[in-house]
């Protein structure tokens, strides 16, 4: 707000600014103020300052004279007058900043009111640049302001035409426009290069804001078709990346020419809806491309591309305009017969959980062992039962459904177990409730002891893992033994009988008096692994004769592993929480482990290199000794040694393809490094699993005598999809939207199955050559030329299921 002397002294040459110049008493003029000062910050963002000048009431010059007053606002470019602008002209931020702009823009946007007109701008850009036409009902809208929003950052690329006529939508190829609603246009004149040739024009389909005409902007600017000679899943276009999809024509050099045309013809005719990719059989050794003519790749992560056997171009366009008219097509070599029949009536998937929650639809669980609860009987459930487990879960989501099935074992197995009670409590309809014990992601597991404290499970998600969680969680964590007598017992495993399964090694702290701060730590780690391992701790006065025994001071572990008669000695040096937990961690893992799916993230987190034996069954005892002995000796640092039963866990063999291309005789000891390049070593065949000669082989490794066998990708572990705070997504004034809706778009890791696009297709025969030459001279229109001949195959019944 400034005087007029201090407002026209301030004007710098070249920079916009809008001015209102008021005298204080005019109340009238109230509502029109409020809207330009909250225009002020988007008219910022274009480099125009906003200014109410106070005129004193003696002021009676051209802007401050009483008949101006509250009427008028004033467009200065420097100090020359650009525009005057009547108030009610400005009823709000839209039609400030769109006749603000408008008016800044007069020489860069066209305005046209007759057809004569925007025929002599586009015929004079013909070949030089191109043309966005814009229609607005009228000036001052929402739709007008994303106009010159977009004019201000485009108007030096494309020219900008704009118009309040209807009588010129019929020039856009309406019949009946609709002209209540405002249209945008891109027309391509630049490749127009015949003056009377017409120039393309491509329609905006949706809404006219900001951020949808810079994606029609962007889209236009991409090539019309991209030739590509990779991977199709590696291939990134802006198409996918703005979520659109993106077709491949699938090529050969003997028709490259006619591919090229065909890929045109279906680029102009999915212009803005798709992109269009020339791909070359000859450079891409993909199996799968000899049975296609055409693939589709989604913006979805994680969604495979599907690849096709088309007619003609109609049914490419119908297959991203419409995906539910079009028969998907791909024929898997590999499938019988008999497994399409069977799976007639199942839905296709794109996802294994949501495949298997929705073949398994059908399937009543019995829940009658668990406790529905709400945000009314929540707290008060917590405090009936000593331990309460509660399973966070969300009823739409997929991997909720399937921890639900392994939680229905779980109660069957616990039945009858007191002072436990299961319960679930369905996020989506109490959300209030998992805000308030911070449950973010769905499934989450908590035990809860009276109410008070709760531990979090973060294990495997299989009925066992579960069971072992939530009956060693009723064990005190650590257990306080008050004799020695108690002591040598639990060291024994002499545990509750109906604990005995449940646990692999005992942990047992053994504290002096003078080792209070690592008691301390050994105590706030036990509430940390509360339900993962078994810990005691024993602190009277002969504690040291009990670590004597051993061969170690206070403060230290012993450890008694599962099914061995030795106790293991360990001086505690580090005194942290975290550190503590660790090395717990570590010390409970076996010494030789057979590696499995649900024990290998526990191995990986130690980030060491793997020695492992693989094996078609179990392993001999001669192998099984020496390799303890090996895990056992100095080497125990340095990596893990364990081994892998491809019987009991058959990926084991899809590892040592990706190791060796094919199985090698087994069994197989193997050197890898999983988090330090990569690289795969094999033990020689000729020599003995023995100690003597894997020290030996591990030293020469050390040295770099060895050559690796392979290297690993150096590729991350990552999950496919990213995680999500669904509880932040989730509308809770309006319970009854269904979630996936609201953020379906971002890509979430459940989505709800789409609709079922199998059946029966028969592959019709290929036309004769005559047929085929006459095509390929037509504008593209025929995709057969571009799949080679399925020879021999008058008719092929195939079903496609795509995880």
């Amino acid at each position: 707000e400034l005087s007029p002397q201090e407002y026209f002294s301030s004007l710098q040459p070249g920079r916009a600014s809008l001015a209102y110049f008021s005298h204080n008493v005019s109340p009238g003029a109230q509502p029109f103020l409020e809207q330009i000062e909250n225009s002020a910050e988007a008219l910022q963002d274009y480099g125009i300052s906003v200014m109410k000048v106070n005129c004193p009431k003696e002021d009676v010059s051209r802007y401050c004279g009483k008949e101006n007053a509250i009427r008028k606002a004033y467009l200065f470019r420097g100090s020359m007058l650009i525009r005057e602008f009547p108030t009610d002209a400005l009823f709000d931020v839209n039609s400030i900043v769109a006749n603000v702009l408008f008016a800044l823009l007069f020489n860069e946007v066209k305005y046209v009111e007759t057809l004569a007109d925007l025929h002599n701008i586009e015929n004079a850009l013909k070949g030089k640049s191109n043309m966005v036409f814009a229609y607005v009902p009228a000036t001052g809208t929402a739709e007008h302001r994303a106009v010159m929003e977009a004019a201000f950052v485009y108007g030096t690329v494309h020219q900008f035409v704009l118009t309040t006529e209807a009588a010129l939508l019929k020039d856009t190829g309406n019949d009946e426009p609709d002209v209540s609603s405002a249209r945008l246009l891109f027309c391509h004149c630049q490749q127009a290069t015949d003056p009377a040739q017409p120039c393309r024009r491509t329609a905006m389909e949706q809404a006219l804001t900001m951020l949808n005409i810079h994606r029609h902007l962007k889209l236009m600017g991409a090539p019309l078709v991209t030739e590509v000679a990779e991977d199709p899943e590696k291939v990134s276009t802006i198409h996918l990346q703005l979520g659109l999809p993106l077709v491949f024509i699938l090529s050969q050099k003997e028709t490259y020419e006619a591919d090229r045309r065909t890929a045109e013809f279906v680029a102009w005719q999915l212009l803005g809806k798709a992109g269009v990719a020339l791909l070359s059989r000859d450079l891409v050794n993909l199996n799968i491309l000899l049975r296609s003519n055409v693939a589709l790749k989604t913006p979805d992560e994680g969604v495979p591309i599907k690849y096709l056997v088309l007619e003609d171009t109609g049914e490419v366009i119908t297959l991203v305009e419409d995906k539910n008219k079009v028969e998907q097509i791909q024929e898997d070599e590999e499938e019988e017969d008999e497994e399409d029949k069977e799976n007639n009536d199942q839905d296709i998937q794109d996802d294994q959980v949501v495949e298997a929650v929705s073949r398994d639809k059908k399937r009543e669980l019995p829940l009658e062992q668990i406790l529905v609860l709400t945000e009314d009987t929540f707290h008060s459930a917590l405090l009936e039962t000593a331990r309460t487990v509660v399973l966070f879960y969300a009823s739409w989501e997929a991997v909720s459904l399937a921890v639900l099935q392994s939680y229905t074992e779980v109660a069957s197995h616990l039945k009858g177990t007191g002072g436990v009670l299961l319960s679930r409590l369905n996020c989506w309809d109490w959300p209030g409730v998992c805000t308030k014990e911070n449950v973010t992601q769905f499934p989450t597991i908590k035990i809860y002891e009276k109410g008070e404290r709760s531990v979090m499970y973060d294990g495997m998600w299989g009925t066992e893992e579960l069971t072992s969680f939530i009956m060693l969680s009723r064990v005190s964590c650590p257990l306080k033994l008050a004799t020695i007598e108690e002591a040598e017992g639990y060291l024994r495993g002499e545990l509750p009988s109906e604990l005995s399964s449940y646990h692999h090694t005992s942990v047992l702290g053994v504290f002096s008096t003078a080792t209070s701060e690592a008691r301390e730590a050994f105590e706030e780690a036990g509430n940390i692994l509360s339900g993962h391992v078994t810990m005691g701790m024993y602190f009277e006065d002969d504690a040291l004769a009990l670590s004597r025994k051993y061969a170690v001071s206070p403060p230290a572990l012993l450890l008694a592993r599962s099914g061995s008669q030795s106790v293991e000695g360990i001086g505690l040096s580090k005194q942290s929480v975290q550190d503590m937990v660790q090395m717990i961690r570590y010390a409970s893992l076996d010494i030789f482990p057979e590696i499995t799916v649900q024990n290998l993230p526990h191995f990986l987190q130690l980030r060491k290199p793997f020695l492992i034996l693989f094996s078609d069954g179990d392993i001999s005892q001669m192998e099984s000794e020496e390799m303890l002995k090996l895990a056992k000796g100095r080497t125990r640092q340095a990596l893990v040694a364990c081994w892998l039963n491809l019987k009991r866990t058959p990926v084991g063999r899809g590892v040592l393809k990706a190791y060796f291309a094919t199985v090698p005789s087994l069994p197989v000891l193997v050197w890898v490094n999983l988090h330090a390049g990569g690289q795969v070593f094999k033990f020689p065949a000729e020599q003995t699993i023995a100690e003597p000669n894997i020290l030996s082989w591990l030293e020469k490794l050390k040295a770099g005598l060895e050559i690796p066998s392979s290297t690993l990708s150096e590729e991350d572990w990552k999950p496919p999809l990213p995680a999500y705070d669904f509880l932040q997504m989730m509308e809770k004034a309006v319970p009854e939207v269904p979630l996936h809706t609201s953020h379906h778009h971002r890509d979430t890791p459940a989505r709800h199955p789409p609709e079922s696009s199998g059946g029966d297709v028969t592959v019709r025969e290929e036309p004769s050559q005559d047929t085929k030459a006459e095509k390929v001279g037509s504008p593209g229109r025929d995709l057969r030329g571009t799949a080679p001949r399925l020879a021999a195959r008058e008719k092929q019944g195939r079903r496609h299921s795509e995880l």
